[in-house]
């Protein structure tokens, strides 16, 4: 049987880059655990009647109990906080002015993620997770975070200096970055465009945080597991807007109000380990999820 671990930041983060891949592993009979590295304690809140939860420390029990309805939605069952829950905070960001982009801010709170002085607790309290789950395939994010984000760019690191403690020479676990081809982003924003109704504006691509479609090493073609993926997605309703009347591809929107297309296939870049998605072992790789 094939393993699977994924390391997100913040509730949410896991259902909008991995939520399909997640849904189609399990189907699969994957073992699948997932790692929150914090609550997402600095969240914006979207639906003015939940308002009152921004800033409060209220906001961070409700976003567990969000991402515990995601996980149901999705059938992943073994979910873990990194540390324990609440150990690591939300180390908030602030804007580059270049599309959705982010930064670190300029002082981190005490407790904060990304804070420079926690690295290697970190990385022994995600050694411990891998050790015990003995995954074959690890996936978070690219150097970049995807975005920005200090936390995601923590998650980057932590996670592969584990992998790299646990599979030294490369040679038993894959390490994957979450990624969103820009080809398939293109064209679903292009789609959104021609949907007055949605109400809100639609990004150009050259602000989203994407990749080239070449660069992609596997594309896990979502089918029916993205209908699981929306659940998903209002599952996170302080953070998400869904904006789906079956057109084709639905939509999501952040605190930004930036409409963005939910496309039907999630891509992954092999960043470290064996490539088991050719040759004799594909059957233990992502693209076999893909079939």
């Amino acid at each position: 049987m094939s393993r699977m671990v994924l390391v997100h930041a913040h509730p949410d983060d896991e259902t909008i880059t991995c939520g399909g891949l997640m849904a189609r592993a399990v189907d699969a009979g994957w073992d699948v655990t997932l790692v929150t590295c914090t609550l997402g304690e600095l969240g914006e809140v979207i639906p003015p009647e939940l308002k009152y939860l921004e800033g409060s420390p209220e906001l961070a029990q409700y976003r567990a109990k969000e991402l515990a309805a995601a996980c149901a939605a999705l059938g992943v069952t073994d979910h873990r906080f990194l540390g324990e829950e609440g150990r690591w905070h939300d180390s908030g960001m602030v804007s580059t002015g270049e599309g959705i982009r982010a930064a670190a801010p300029a002082h981190l709170s005490e407790g904060a993620f990304a804070t420079r002085a926690d690295v290697d607790l970190q990385v022994h309290q995600l050694v411990e997770i891998l050790t015990e789950t003995e995954p074959d395939v690890v996936i978070s994010y690219d150097a970049s975070g995807g975005y920005g984000h200090p936390d995601h760019v923590r998650a980057h690191e932590i996670t592969g200096g584990a992998v790299e403690r646990i599979d030294p020479l490369g040679q038993r676990v894959a390490l994957y970055a979450a990624v969103s081809p820009r080809g398939d982003v293109e064209r679903g924003l292009a789609s959104l465009r021609r949907r007055p109704w949605l109400g809100l504006p639609v990004p150009d691509v050259s602000g989203l945080p994407t990749v080239p479609d070449d660069v992609v090493t596997v594309r896990v073609e979502l089918g029916p597991a993205r209908v699981r993926k929306l659940a998903a997605l209002r599952a996170h309703a302080t953070q998400i807007t869904v904006l789906d009347d079956g057109s084709e591809p639905p939509a999501y929107a952040l605190s930004n109000e930036l409409a963005q297309p939910v496309v039907g296939v999630e891509g992954f870049v092999l960043l470290r380990g064996p490539d088991r998605d050719r040759g004799e072992h594909a059957d233990r790789g992502l693209a076999a999820l893909s079939a």
